[in-house]
């Protein structure tokens, strides 16, 4: 298979492993010592999979990631990829959902015959709240403490028991270019990016 089929299988992998709770498939995504910077959550891949897995009995709080295509550049053993995914996000108690579009920045290392995630970054675009009965009963100002690009997840995840308390990269900020250029260095050997 080729890189670009294997890192693709990987990043529709995640989703699909991550939405129906196949915590050990899931685990086996990540290289040694990943680490992963999203919105809830910042650490290393095995703290994240216990977490989810631990999060997952009995919770009202349901997701589906729907992943693209990836924009993928492979130097010898390592890769960036960059996914468009749409995270739809349904809080049962609450009666409200969200729509949030991401970009998953990743750093990708070959183990023997497969690619496997070492750093994950997701990067968020817009967001909107959704509603299956069409009746939105939010807090604005607790939502208007987050950035707009991921909102309305931000208070749907902090509702649910999910910290969100470091800001997040949106599309064309800083932190996105703090991570695109980490990114490019460690593609040409420089270190791993880490926690901010």
């Amino acid at each position: 298979m080729s890189d670009w089929a294997s890192i693709a299988e990987l990043m529709t992998a995640w989703g699909r492993h991550r939405d129906a709770g196949r915590w050990d498939r899931l685990a086996d995504l990540f290289a040694p010592d990943a680490f992963l910077d999203l919105a809830w959550f910042h650490g290393s891949a095995d703290d994240f999979v216990a977490s989810c897995r631990r999060r997952a009995s009995g919770r009202s709080l349901r997701s589906k990631h729907v992943i693209a295509s990836p924009l993928i550049t492979v130097l010898g053993d390592r890769a960036l990829a960059e996914t468009d995914a749409q995270l739809l996000t349904d809080q049962l108690d609450l009666d409200l959902g969200a729509v949030t579009h991401i970009r998953f920045l990743d750093c990708l290392v070959r183990l023997g015959d497969s690619w496997r995630i070492a750093y994950r970054a997701s990067i968020y675009d817009l967001c909107a709240f959704t509603s299956p009965t069409g009746r939105f009963d939010v807090d604005a100002d607790a939502a208007g403490q987050f950035p707009r690009e991921y909102a309305g997840l931000a208070y749907i995840l902090s509702r649910s028991g999910y910290p969100v308390t470091a800001e997040s990269p949106t599309r064309g900020g800083p932190l996105e270019d703090d991570i695109q250029r980490a990114e490019a260095e460690w593609l040409h050997g420089g270190p791993l990016p880490g926690m901010r």
